[in-house]
């Protein structure tokens, strides 16, 4: 059945491309499908303070809410298959729906650690549910060990510590978060984990899991075994694209996410994806992209379910992406492409608890870090937005030390 607008995935992309569609005018159907049994809900929150404050999750609309702007909802629902010719999805259960245009809003899945023992206490985080099960194990005195120091091994390290256990995250790289922030201000920003009384082990080789039935202990390369009652694994996430396989789309060749256009359509016609999932030119910035994080998924997926039903609203999806990680009551946040000539710190230092550092590439500001800077850092996104020069970002800022920042790297 259905037919209209089918936007597979029940997060925050696919449901603000429901409504944004609903809201410039769109009057045909509107089916939003996902796998889990819960409401869409506020995902960030998971790692930081719903672990450490035991706070009840946040759900970005009701059943009446949708239900008022006709937009019909089906949880615990799984797809298996796109059917291009068909123009249907097809379910787990065997199920057909038919669909006049689709978007694909199916997220990133955690990536699980190859070889792996059957063993409990070795979980990931990515849904309501699998922070559920880490809040109801965190407690004073556990010895916890985070696989991965990138933002969402960071922030659980984080929560775990508040809540008094003993945390040790195992990195395999040298620097951490070098793809996110690059070498310089990732270097920087670990060092608030021993700072806070947290061990982060950089180039750290997992040798094997013990444990009879349950985690007991980590053992590195080197010999070490370090005691783990519970082992988070925050080694990245992939696109959630499996289902695709047999539909002849594009996918990237590394990550196999949904290849796009600059207005968020894939290789099928009137089939459009949003979210985690979605490599697209955006043209701002100059490079094509893949972006998990909150900001991106809210804009993109209302531009697509905008670009998907409403031809005369059609526009490119352009932005300066943006986010923000908690870690140890201190705010990290980015904004703009960590792909730069030269990184400079404008204010502050790497071990200060307070610093700006800006990315530069020719004369132009590509990107900016701060920490513990929250005032400045949307100033410095409308630069970027605007592709002003880097000076204009130092006469911003005002730097103590004079016109020219410290260069750094």
């Amino acid at each position: 059945m259905a037919g209209g607008l089918v936007i597979v995935g029940a997060s925050l992309s696919g449901l603000r491309a429901a409504q944004a569609a609903r809201r410039e005018g769109y009057e045909g159907a509107i089916t939003l499908i996902g796998d889990e049994t819960h409401l869409p809900y506020d995902r960030p929150p998971l790692s930081k303070a719903y672990l450490a404050e035991d706070g009840q999750p946040d759900y970005y609309v009701t059943e009446g809410e949708l239900a008022e702007q006709s937009i019909a909802l089906r949880l615990s629902t799984r797809v298996s298959e796109l059917d291009p010719d068909a123009r249907e999805i097809v379910l787990s259960d065997g199920e057909r729906v038919a669909f006049d245009e689709l978007i694909i809003a199916t997220g990133a899945s955690p990536r699980h650690l190859p070889g792996a023992p059957e063993l409990d206490g070795i979980v990931t985080l990515r849904t309501l549910d699998d922070a559920l099960a880490i809040r109801g194990r965190l407690r004073a005195g556990l010895d916890v060990v985070i696989i991965g120091a990138g933002f969402i091994g960071s922030e659980i390290a984080s929560s775990a510590h508040e809540k008094g256990a003993t945390v040790t995250i195992l990195e395999a790289a040298p620097v951490p978060l070098v793809r996110a922030v690059g070498e310089v201000v990732g270097a920087a920003i670990s060092t608030l984990h021993e700072r806070n009384g947290v061990r982060l082990v950089c180039g750290a080789k997992i040798e094997a899991l013990l444990g009879e039935g349950r985690i007991e202990a980590v053992e590195l390369a080197g010999g070490e075994r370090i005691p783990a009652d519970l082992v988070v694994v925050g080694i990245g996430a992939a696109p959630a694209t499996s289902w695709l396989a047999s539909s002849g789309i594009e996918l990237h060749p590394i990550d196999g996410g949904v290849v796009c256009n600059a207005y968020l359509q894939s290789s099928i016609p009137g089939v459009y994806a949003a979210g985690d999932v979605t490599h697209w030119p955006n043209g701002v910035m100059d490079i094509t992209m893949r972006l998990e994080n909150w900001t991106s998924a809210a804009d993109q997926g209302a531009r697509a379910g905008i670009n998907a039903v409403l031809p005369d609203k059609r526009a490119p999806f352009e932005t300066v992406p943006y986010f923000w990680s908690d870690w140890y009551k201190s705010r990290i946040q980015f904004v703009g492409s960590a792909t730069a000539e030269s990184v400079s710190f404008a204010s502050g230092g790497p071990e200060e608890d307070k610093f700006v550092a800006l990315y530069r590439t020719g004369d132009r500001l590509v990107g900016a870090a701060t920490l513990n800077e929250q005032r400045k850092i949307m100033k410095l996104r409308r630069l970027i937005q605007q592709r002003a020069p880097y000076t204009d970002a130092l006469a911003l800022l005002e730097p103590a030390d004079g016109d020219v920042a410290r260069l750094s790297a």
